[in-house]
């Protein structure tokens, strides 16, 4: 089968960074299913494994979470799924990507793909919606269900990927007031567009700009992006016991910045369920049929903003390029082989 991979760290620039190959097609075991993938999305998670984990010497590391494709054979155990049925999902950290015509991937953490999506708009989704469903509602406590929350929801770097299911899993299933930050004009139409009731540039300081919006207390926070460089003023303005939940990697973090108002800090990896087999590993599944319900009823919508053609080294290289130059909006997908 054709595959994308690499074998060292490489610059982005550099023609080895990723490369086309062959490989043998996986076998299933266990609860197990392979799928023929049809689409991909590229995460900035994608990026920082290949900059930071070298494969074993010899090996070929695949990278890739998000997929859409139709089940081709399922383990001895799987009781969820039978070929021919169309899933979406985000893989496992610990396992060979989906950057692959077929993929192996845990039955518990697939869904059954949006009846009204395509393969391309489905593959958009998964990764960025369970780590906005478990940080919104697991993490953050946020109350599902349409009655009015007296309290606003900050979410920093709302046009990323992780953002824009964000902003419209608050707006949509909360009565949270959703402020999101967006530097450039594009970026911040985009975030209302999506639902937000307000936006304001994070390039600037943000204090001033939300007291003029006269919004109520910011009393949960997702910083998705530069925590490092904005929690200290965050701080500052969150309503006291607050919760403030993050995703990115911030080499400088202060847990007692938060003290004072006994605001609890939450972190968020949509990894952690299938990477330590945890007994609940099977909400993701659910969790993925709830949003694909929601997209089938109209109440979401993909997020996909830019197709980059078919799965191939040449463009999965410019995927990266744009991911890690900070300036994507949505999600970049490719199709096909």
């Amino acid at each position: 089968m054709k595959a994308v991979g690499y074998k060292k760290s490489l610059p982005i620039e550099d023609q080895d960074a990723l490369f086309d190959f062959e490989t043998a097609k996986p076998e299933p075991k266990g609860r197990d299913i392979r799928v023929a993938v049809k689409a991909i999305s590229a995460n900035p998670v994608d990026y920082k494994v290949r900059k930071r984990a070298v494969p074993p010497e010899g090996e070929t590391k695949i990278l890739g979470y998000d997929a859409a494709g139709v089940v081709d054979a399922v383990g001895p155990e799987v009781t969820l799924f039978k070929p021919g049925d169309e899933v979406f999902y985000a893989g496992s950290i610990l396992r060979q990507g989906t950057n692959a015509e077929f993929h192996l991937v845990d039955e518990r953490i697939v869904g059954n793909k949006p009846k009204r999506l395509s393969f391309a708009q489905a593959a958009a989704l998964p990764l960025t919606s369970i780590t906005a469903w478990e940080l919104l509602f697991d993490r953050l406590g946020a109350v599902p269900g349409k009655s009015v929350d007296p309290r606003t929801l900050l979410i920093t770097g709302g046009a990323g990927g992780v953002g824009s299911i964000l902003i419209q899993l608050a707006r949509r299933l909360t009565g949270l007031t959703v402020l999101a930050t967006a530097t450039r004009p594009e970026s911040q139409e985009w975030c209302l567009d999506l639902g937000a009731h307000a936006v304001i540039d994070h390039g600037k300081p943000m204090k001033e700009q939300i007291e003029k919006l006269k919004l109520p207390p910011v009393a949960l926070v997702a910083s998705l992006t530069f925590t490092d460089q904005h929690y200290k003023a965050i701080a500052e303005f969150m309503a006291p016991q607050g919760r403030f939940g993050l995703i990115d990697d911030p080499p400088e973090f202060t847990m007692s910045t938060f003290k004072g108002k006994a605001i609890s800090v939450h972190w968020e990896s949509m990894f952690t369920r299938s990477s330590f087999q945890t007994p609940d590993m099977i909400a993701q599944h659910h969790l993925l049929n709830d949003v694909a319900d929601l997209i089938d009823k109209g109440v979401l919508r993909t997020t996909l903003d830019q197709t980059f053609g078919t799965i191939n080294a040449a463009n999965l290289k410019r995927a990266h390029a744009l991911l890690e130059s900070g300036k994507s909006r949505g999600k970049i997908v490719l199709e096909g082989w």
